[in-house]
């Protein structure tokens, strides 16, 4: 079947991510028959294709990138359960900020792949450990927005709707969590982040024979180029897909629904 060129054109600039992509595609297969480096170490994008189907055809990438997001998922939910809760309290009560403030301040910018050492040689190796850290990692951006946005509802908003007869619970719920949502959910995305982050560093070191960052440290050794960037690539799609399903259309459900953010012009 021939190739309807006009079509694909269409197809790219109707969808800004497949221009993306497409253009990001195009740089690297250059860069790749470029010569600059030896073809097992820059390897064309035909060869990582192969690479990827194969682990997928054979279920190896499927099973790595399962424990990699069963990892991601369940550090990123003890952190929410932590984190924003954590969060709310330091901006309603003064003497809970006081007291984590600075202990938030100070763990944060410690980089989870820090601790990984010291977690291998209290937790050992394997799922609690890379856990922990995709925890640790997660909860201090979600901590610091919710208690950004929490402490910066507009004050007028709350003397409308104590005006209006809302105290309590309704005023908590119906003003201060919607006030603060923008500052919420970038709290997630950046949590998010940086859980894969950490995930990734994390399986590295401290998984044992399973996950996507293992692929990569372990392709490494071998020196199958191919492998490791199908490897990302995976990470890259899941990335995409948390944000478009996830935080994208909770953020439309939510902030934008309520007109509280609004889109950039085209």
């Amino acid at each position: 079947m021939a190739l309807d060129v006009p079509a694909a054109l269409q197809a790219l600039s109707a969808d800004p991510l497949l221009s993306t992509l497409a253009a990001a595609a195009a740089v690297y297969e250059g860069f790749a028959r470029s010569g600059l480096f030896p073809a097992a170490l820059a390897p064309t994008l035909p060869t990582v294709g192969r690479a990827l189907l194969g682990m997928i055809a054979d279920g190896t990438m499927v099973g790595h990138a399962l424990y990699t997001l069963y990892r991601v998922l369940a550090g990123f939910a003890l952190a929410a359960c932590v984190g924003l809760p954590l969060g709310i309290l330091m901006a309603r009560f003064r003497p809970v900020e006081q007291f984590f403030l600075p202990l938030v301040s100070v763990l944060m910018p410690i980089p989870s792949l820090a601790w990984v050492p010291l977690f291998i040689l209290w937790f050992g190796l394997g799922n609690t450990a890379t856990i922990l850290i995709v925890f640790y990692a997660a909860t201090f951006p979600m901590t610091f927005n919710t208690w950004t946005g929490v402490r910066g509802v507009n004050p007028l908003w709350l003397r409308a709707a104590g005006a209006m007869g809302a105290e309590g619970r309704t005023l908590f719920w119906k003003v201060m969590v919607p006030g603060a949502a923008p500052f919420i959910i970038t709290g997630l995305r950046q949590a998010f982040v940086r859980a894969w982050i950490a995930v990734v560093g994390g399986e590295m070191i401290a998984a044992s024979a399973w996950g996507l960052g293992w692929v990569i440290f372990d392709a490494k050794e071998f020196l199958n180029t191919d492998v490791m960037l199908a490897a990302l690539a995976v990470i890259g799609v899941l990335g995409l897909a948390f944000e478009r399903l996830v935080f994208g259309r909770l953020e439309h459900a939510t902030v934008q629904r309520w007109g509280m953010v609004r889109e950039a012009k085209g």
